[in-house]
């Protein structure tokens, strides 16, 4: 089956089932995993729009392999990485605040955090860390957007809406090597 110019394909990786749905103009979602395979397809499909299962053109099959590598514990920035310079995400329906929070979430190398009120600070406003912390409630490009980079004041763990919750956002930091609070990881064998 050839690959399509618009569709949706699910993808496994070391935390479940994850999906991915791509237009025209690029990558429309990434869903990690939710409860089971249906609820990711739902989850991914009401942010996507409704498409047809179909096989990935060679541009989202990289994004997914590169998603799959950092996901196992590789080091692949999906922000620099070159694979991903070649994805394009599809942003016509996100707000242009949403844009310039995801590009600076983008900019967070893998192994590192950020804390909502840094990023505030860093699009030029302090005073916006829950308007940042809603942006990326509503990202539907993670991991792409590495939402679980970015943490509460003080290096607190929270906001996780992927399925799991904090405990997903913690493990895919860990997966990372990222250290809060000074420590060295965050979990020690």
């Amino acid at each position: 089956m050839q690959a399509s110019s618009q569709g949706w394909a699910p993808f496994e990786t070391t935390l479940g089932i994850c999906a991915v749905a791509w237009g025209a103009n690029g990558i429309l979602a990434m869903q990690l995993p939710e409860v089971d395979a249906g609820a990711t397809q739902a989850r991914l499909l009401k942010a996507s729009g409704v498409l047809a299962l179909a096989p990935p053109p060679p541009a989202v099959a990289r994004a997914i392999a590169a998603v799959q590598a950092l996901l196992a514990g590789q080091l692949a920035d999906l922000g620099a990485d070159a694979c991903m310079e070649s994805v394009a995400l599809d942003m016509q329906r996100i707000t242009d605040f949403q844009r310039r929070v995801y590009a600076a979430t983008r900019r967070i190398p893998p192994g590192q955090t950020r804390t909502y009120g840094e990023l505030a600070s860093e699009l030029g406003n302090k005073n916006s860390a829950r308007a940042v912390g809603h942006a990326l409630g509503l990202n539907p490009f993670a991991p792409i957007v590495p939402c679980h980079r970015v943490l509460g004041a003080a290096g607190k763990p929270c906001g996780f809406s992927a399925h799991g919750g904090v405990v997903t956002k913690l493990r895919m930091l860990q997966t990372e090597g990222a250290a809060l609070g000074g420590t060295d990881s965050l979990f020690t064998q």
